[in-house]
C-alpha cells in the first residue's frame, strides 16, 4: 500500500503559526507532525511509500523537509494559493491520484493529527478485514461531535452510515482523519465527487462510499490529539508523550 498525507489546508485558525508554514510541519515535543506519522508508518511493514499533498504556498517548506528525510517522499502541489481557493480534501485525493497515476490500496490521513498509539493496529485490522476501513472513538463530548464525522456501526463493525458535521449526531462514535481504502475502492474517488459528494472533509468520501461497499470501522485502542487551533497545540505540546508501540 501507499500512503497518502493531506496537507494542503491553510490552518488559519493557528494563525500567526501557520500564516506562513504548514501546520504538519509545526514541532511537538521538538518533532514535526510528519515526522511523527512517517517514523511510526515504517514499524508498519507494509507501506510502500509516502505521498503529501501540498498547496502552492508551502510546497517549498514540504520539499526542504522531505529532502532531509533518509526516505523518498514525493510531494505534490495541488496549485491553489489560498484558502479561498483550496480544492478540498477529496479533490486533493483524486488530484494526488491522477497527478502520479496512482493504483494501490490507499492510507490517507490528515497531516495536522498525532496518535498515541501505532497505526500498526489499524494496519492489521484492515489486513484481515479485506474492506475498505476507518477507526473510531467514542466522543463524549456532544458539542465535539457536531464538529466531527459521526458512524452509525453494527456489532461487527460494520459502518451503516456516516455523517460529517452533523446537527443531530446519530451515534457518539466519531471518525478520525485516518482512513484505509482498498485499490477498487479509492479508484471510485471521481464518482463520488461527479454524484455530489462533499469535498471539503475526507470523511465525505467514507459517507458516500459506504453505502455501496463494506466498511469497517476499529475502535481505537488509545487517544487521537486534532491540532485545530492555539489552545489545542499547546494543549499537545504539553501532553504528548509519543507513540506506545
Amino acid at each position: 500500500m501507499r500512503c497518502l498525507i493531506l496537507a494542503a489546508g491553510y490552518a488559519t485558525r493557528l494563525y500567526p503559526l501557520t500564516e506562513n508554514f504548514p501546520k504538519p510541519l509545526l514541532e511537538v515535543q521538538g518533532k514535526p507532525i510528519l515526522d511523527w506519522l512517517i517514523d511510526d508508518l515504517e514499524t508498519t511493514g507494509e507501506v510502500a511509500g509516502c505521498v503529501v499533498v501540498s498547496n502552492h504556498r508551502f510546497k517549498p517548506h514540504f520539499d526542504d523537509w522531505a529532502a532531509r528525510r533518509s526516505q523518498c517522499i514525493e510531494i505534490v502541489d495541488d496549485g491553489t494559493s489560498t484558502n479561498e481557493t483550496r480544492l478540498g480534501a477529496v479533490r486533493d485525493i483524486q488530484f494526488a491520484i491522477d497527478a502520479l497515476k496512482l493504483d494501490d490500496d490507499l492510507l490517507v490521513m490528515a497531516g495536522d493529527n498525532l496518535l498515541d498509539f501505532s497505526l500498526k493496529h489499524f494496519v492489521r485490522y484492515a489486513m484481515e478485514k479485506q474492506t475498505t476501513c476507518v477507526m473510531r472513538y467514542f466522543e463524549h463530548d456532544e458539542k465535539r461531535l457536531l464538529k466531527t464525522g459521526v458512524l452509525t456501526i453494527d456489532d461487527q463493525d460494520l459502518v451503516l452510515a456516516m455523517t460529517e458535521k452533523s446537527p443531530t449526531p446519530a451515534t457518539h462514535w466519531a471518525c478520525p482523519a485516518f482512513y484505509y481504502y482498498r485499490r477498487k475502492d479509492i479508484s471510485r474517488v471521481g464518482e463520488a465527487i461527479a454524484e455530489g459528494c462533499a469535498v471539503d472533509a475526507p470523511g465525505s468520501l467514507v459517507a458516500w462510499l459506504c453505502q455501496r461497499t463494506p466498511v469497517h470501522a476499529m475502535e481505537m485502542p488509545g487517544r487521537r490529539y486534532d491540532i485545530g487551533n492555539l489552545a489545542s497545540y499547546q494543549e499537545v505540546q504539553q501532553n504528548y508523550k509519543g507513540i506506545e508501540k
